[in-house]
C-alpha cells in the first residue's frame, strides 16, 4: 500500500513537473515573437535565461521518468502517462531550443537585423506566429484538461502552417530580385520562419502522445485529411 501511495505522489509530481516545463517553453516562444517584431535585445537575454531553466527541467523530469519506471514498474494507464511525459519533455526542449535561435538572431551584433513590418507581413511572418503559439497552447491545454477533441485541432492547425510554409521560398526569393541588398536578412527571416513551422511540428508530437496516453492510440499514421484544415476567422 505504502509503494502505491509514494508511487501516486511521485507521478502527481511529475505532473506538476511537466506542466511547470509547459508554462516555460509557452513564455518562451512569446518572448521570441516580441523581441523579433521589436528588436529587443532584453527580451531577447531573457528568452536566453529561461533556456537554462527549461533544460535543468528536462534534465530533472527523465531522471524521474526513469525512477519511477525502475522503482515501480508502473502498468496501464500510469506507464502511458510516464512514457508521454518523457517524449513530452523531449518535444517541449525542442521547441525553447527554436526559441533560442530566434533570440540568437536579435543578439548577435554581427547580425543586427531587424526586420520592418512589411518585411514581416509579406511572409505571412504575424499569422505563421500566431498559429505555432495557439498550437502549443492548444497541445497544452490539451494535456492539462486531458481534452482530446482540443488536441485534434492542432492537426488541422498543422496543415494550415504547413501551407503559408510551402509559399515563404517563393516569396523570399521574389523579394531578393527586387531589392539584392537585403539577402542577409532574406536569408535569416527564412531560417525564423522554418523554426516556426518546426514548432508546429513539435506541438503536434506532443498532441499525437497526449492522445496515445489518454486512448491508448497511436494517431500519427493516419492521414491528416481526417482533421479539418485551420481557418483564420479574420481571413
Amino acid at each position: 500500500m505504502q509503494e502505491l501511495n509514494n508511487q501516486a505522489q511521485d507521478i502527481e509530481q511529475l505532473k506538476e513537473d511537466i506542466l511547470g516545463m509547459m508554462d516555460q517553453v509557452l513564455s518562451q516562444l512569446e518572448k521570441a515573437k516580441t523581441a523579433l517584431e521589436e528588436s529587443d535585445t532584453n527580451i531577447a537575454n531573457e528568452i536566453l535565461a529561461l533556456e537554462k531553466k527549461v533544460n535543468a527541467t528536462d534534465i530533472s523530469i527523465v531522471k524521474s521518468c526513469e525512477n519511477i519506471l525502475a522503482l515501480y514498474a508502473p502498468v496501464a494507464s500510469d506507464l502511458r502517462f510516464v512514457m508521454a511525459v518523457l517524449n513530452i519533455s523531449n518535444q517541449l526542449e525542442r521547441i525553447g531550443d527554436h526559441a533560442e535561435g530566434i533570440a540568437e538572431y536579435i543578439i548577435d551584433e554581427e547580425i543586427n537585423i531587424k526586420f520592418s513590418k512589411k518585411i514581416l507581413e509579406g511572409v505571412r511572418f504575424y499569422e505563421m506566429f500566431e498559429i505555432a503559439l495557439s498550437m502549443v497552447s492548444d497541445a497544452i491545454y490539451g494535456f492539462t484538461k486531458e481534452d482530446t477533441e482540443i488536441l485534434k485541432w492542432v492537426f488541422g492547425k498543422d496543415k494550415t502552417l504547413n501551407k503559408i510554409n510551402k509559399k515563404i521560398p517563393e516569396i523570399i526569393s521574389e523579394n531578393t530580385k527586387k531589392k539584392p541588398e537585403p539577402l542577409k536578412q532574406n536569408l535569416y527571416l527564412f531560417s525564423i520562419m522554418k523554426k516556426l513551422e518546426r514548432v508546429g511540428d513539435l506541438a503536434k508530437n506532443i498532441a499525437e502522445e497526449t492522445i496515445f496516453y489518454l486512448d491508448a492510440k497511436i494517431i500519427k499514421h493516419k492521414r491528416a485529411k481526417k482533421y479539418k484544415e485551420f481557418k483564420n476567422p479574420n481571413d
